[in-house]
């Protein structure tokens, strides 16, 4: 059946134009060419000019329409106009695409991504190569719009990249990180904070608790500083192939369908960029990384991925409350002792606090309700005493890998390259993965230059890629730590799980002859509803605990409605009759923005119709890795839609 018109119950009160929303904010494509990032005449800004009035000569054609467009979308002199009569047989792929031929695209200006970028920019110039063409492709509307994390980070990879990032004399240094204080790490019960040792991988002392969306901001100016082409508000919606089968570059999607698939007055075909390397640096559970994970069978030495689910706000506090560098992890309530998790808690910048819940996606419980479990969160007296008072500026939640070091796929294939979260290297005990993804970016911008420096005809194999992350710090500390997180999966739970860390953390330190398996895939141990009682949850006070959708109003989320869906699901009957009787409606729990629900109607079989508030996404992916049936596929709607996260 067709997808059917959104409910009033979306945050979003209208849609934007396509012409107005790139018109401010959304699709600056010529955003490296047209804006100069200002710093201090140093030799090294010069450089960084020079560099970018050369790249104005080479892309000044593909941005040139862009610019004389009456609505502000492109208009590619091979699209032919559309007639009324022959949009019933459409087909897009009809028409031409235009392309561009660079070096290296990276998709997603996330750490990986623009650590790759920045990397294989140092050594281009370095090398006298201004004319090397390092593109970074990005859904967001802006860099950072969709980074959210914790976050503590350690800051060994950012300081390979620019030993003086905090540097007071350094005019372009990174001004808003805090240095971690008191570590506290503690099990709660329902009213209690009991305190625990605090693991050795947990400390955080010379670490730096940030916001990782102004974090990536920040990336992003000093990649542009260097010469790299950062075009936000292109969602890479595909990947091309060569004849021999290897990844020739990606496309991006088409714009301007409407909900019915049909073209609109502003449809345009979307472009193409054909690379000798691709790196896929989408972050957790890309769209595109996991095609090229199955088209090349990388997981065919490594086990299947783990996820959990990470919910989180940011409150400005009563500076009375205020302590700043603490950082405060937790496990225990409200989780039950059979699901994995935690939460968080950091005090940064001035009076602001990030507090956050991760839940293993690997529950059982239908009736769970992640976002609803974070709301019991806050009542506790350990978080509730630091809130009250307070105002929550900010929320987000994103889908967060788990795997470790048993799920690392191969990592590089002919023609391309995973990094950062898109490989997975997430060091969970640790609750960090951001300087991991870091290296891995580093790791494979530099593995990309010395197979271009060859200058073989043939494709490209980033052979030294896979060589250097085994024996790389990220490998090190994963396989040291790989039994921790599947240990939780005996039939103890949660204290057999303490009880095996505890020891392999303090005395095996990790070198043990075995290595623990993962279960079954996340979507595979959701449980029939039956099999457990009704979770009933308190309805929110609004000042400590809030409804969903206000939460959601807090992201900034737009997407313009009259689209494809793209969570697509292809027939929603179907998906209403193998899961509802089931699960009783498992999608609006495990979906942490109001993005499923089943309406009452009498006319369905089940009492029920399903609907997807599309416009109401931030892009978390849960919906991709939960689904019992896995017949949700995420795909990237168009560019520059999505959460405008701020803080997070």
């Amino acid at each position: 059946m067709s997808a059917p018109a959104p409910v009033a119950r979306c945050v979003q009160r209208g849609a934007r134009s396509i012409g107005g929303r790139l018109a401010t904010s959304g699709r600056p494509i010529c955003r490296s060419i047209t804006t100069t990032t200002t710093t201090t005449p140093s030799a090294a800004s010069r450089a960084s000019t020079i560099a970018a009035t050369k790249r104005t000569s080479r892309t000044t054609a593909a941005c040139s329409s862009l610019r004389g467009s009456r609505t502000g979308v492109r208009s590619f002199a091979t699209s032919r106009s559309l007639r009324q009569d022959d949009e019933d047989s459409f087909d897009p792929s009809r028409i031409e695409r235009e392309s561009d031929q660079v070096d290296v695209c990276i998709v997603g200006a996330g750490p990986a991504g623009l650590s790759a970028a920045i990397r294989l920019k140092q050594l281009a110039n370095e090398a006298g190569n201004e004319d090397f063409r390092v593109i970074v492709l990005e859904k967001a509307g802006d860099v950072g719009a969709h980074i959210l994390s914790g976050a503590v980070i350690q800051p060994t990879a950012v300081e390979e990249l620019f030993p003086d990032w905090l540097d007071e004399e350094n005019p372009a240094r990174f001004e808003h990180a805090t240095p971690a204080g008191a570590d506290k790490m503690r099990f709660l019960t329902k009213t209690a904070a009991i305190p625990l040792p605090t693991p050795p991988q947990m400390s955080n002392h010379g670490n730096y608790i940030v916001s990782l969306n102004q974090f990536v901001k920040w990336l992003g100016e000093r990649a542009e500083e260097l010469g790299v082409e950062i075009y936000p508000g292109f969602a890479a919606a595909e990947v091309l192939y060569e004849p021999d089968g290897s990844v020739r570059g990606v496309a991006t999607n088409d714009l301007g369908l409407g909900r019915d698939g049909k073209p609109k007055d502003t449809f345009e075909r979307g472009m193409e960029f054909h690379a000798k390397v691709t790196m896929f640096g989408e972050g957790c559970h890309g769209s595109l990384s996991k095609q090229v994970i199955n088209k090349f069978d990388l997981r065919h030495d490594s086990q299947h991925q783990t996820y959990g689910l990470g919910v989180k706000e940011v409150w400005e506090v009563d500076p009375a409350k205020f302590e700043k560098g603490l950082v405060v992890h937790s496990m225990g309530y409200p989780l039950p002792t059979d699901v994995y998790g935690g939460a968080f808690m950091y005090h940064f910048g001035e009076n602001m606090v990030s507090l956050g819940l991760v839940v293993s996606l690997d529950y059982k419980n239908p009736w769970l309700s992640p976002y609803q479990e974070f709301q019991k969160l806050k009542l506790h007296p350990l978080f509730r005493n630091v809130l009250e008072g307070g105002k929550c500026i900010s929320y987000g939640a994103r889908a967060l890998i788990e795997g470790g070091f048993q799920s690392i796929p191969k990592v590089a294939f002919p023609g391309g390259a995973l990094i950062g979260d898109s490989a997975g290297f997430v060091n969970v005990p640790k609750v960090k993965g951001t300087h991991n993804a870091m290296k891995s970016g580093i790791l494979a911008g530099q593995a990309a230059w010395r197979a271009l420096e060859r200058e073989d005809p043939g494709t490209v194999f980033l052979y030294d890629y896979e060589d250097s992350l085994r024996k790389s710090s990220i490998w090190k500390e994963l396989r040291e730590v790989r039994n921790l997180r599947p240990s939780f999966h005996s039939p103890l739970g949660l204290f057999g799980g303490l009880a095996y860390s505890g020891l392999d953390t303090f005395v095996l330190k990790g070198r043990t002859p075995w290595t623990f398996k993962h279960k079954v895939p996340d979507y595979a141990a959701t449980k029939p509803a039956d099999k457990f009682k009704k979770i009933e949850y308190e309805k929110p006070d609004g000042k400590i605990t809030f409804d969903i959708l206000t939460s959601v109003s807090r992201t900034g989320t737009n997407h313009e409605e009259d689209q494809p869906v793209h969570l697509q699901v292809k027939d929603w009957d179907a998906h209403t009759n193998e899961t509802y009787p089931a699960y009783q409606g498992v999608e609006n729990r495990f979906c942490p923005a109001g993005v499923y629900e089943y309406v009452e109607d009498e006319s369905k079989p089940h009492g029920v119709r399903f609907q997807i508030n599309a416009q109401n996404c931030i892009h978390c992916k849960t919906c991709d890795i939960k689904a019992p049936h896995q017949d949700i596929n995420w795909q990237v709607p168009q560019g520059g839609e999505g959460p405008k996260y701020y803080m997070t």
